[in-house]
């Protein structure tokens, strides 16, 4: 059996849970997706649990996770509110990664630069937000690049939701 972990994502319009699947050796991680290539998203663990019995998938729901895309929201279209948690801007960075690849989005992300690479490694230290971060912190050019990533990420999920196989 593939173990499965159930992802849930809070948005303006409610929870849905997806079904996450980490990579093997070194496969990427990613969302499951029906036979067209639509993300699956499940209203409710019982329906996604009879999924995932039907495919043979281990569900494993300890440390299940929730992502709150309107927090991520309000950070990226509002400049002046500062800083926003570290960690939830880390989970929606990777969450948004892995949903390109799941969906094999055509345009992906942005692409990686040193501007990119240089602010996920500051965020990933959890130094780029801290209000006494010092050289730490994300520069004015870093931080305009993680909100073009995390709004094009945004845009990318409103796209999946529409055309998403819910459950």
């Amino acid at each position: 059996m593939t173990d499965c972990y159930p992802y849930r994502i809070a948005t303006r319009r409610g929870v849905l849970t997806l079904i996450w699947q980490p990579g093997e050796g070194d496969a990427r991680d990613e969302l499951a997706v029906d036979g067209l290539g639509r993300l699956l998203a499940f209203h409710d663990l019982k329906t996604l649990q009879e999924y995932c019995d039907q495919k043979g998938w281990d569900l494993v729901r300890e440390g299940a996770a929730t992502l709150d895309l309107g927090v991520v929201r309000q950070w990226v279209e509002h400049l002046g509110l500062g800083s926003a948690q570290a960690g939830l801007l880390l989970d929606a960075w990777n969450f948004f990664d892995d949903l390109s690849h799941s969906l094999k989005a055509d345009p992906p992300l942005p692409s990686r630069g040193s501007i990119q690479d240089s602010a996920y490694e500051k965020i990933f230290g959890g130094e780029a937000l801290g209000p006494t971060t010092g050289e730490g912190a994300w520069t004015g050019e870093e931080t305009a690049a993680v909100r073009e990533l995390l709004r094009a990420g945004l845009a990318l999920w409103e796209e999946a939701v529409h055309g998403s196989g819910t459950g």
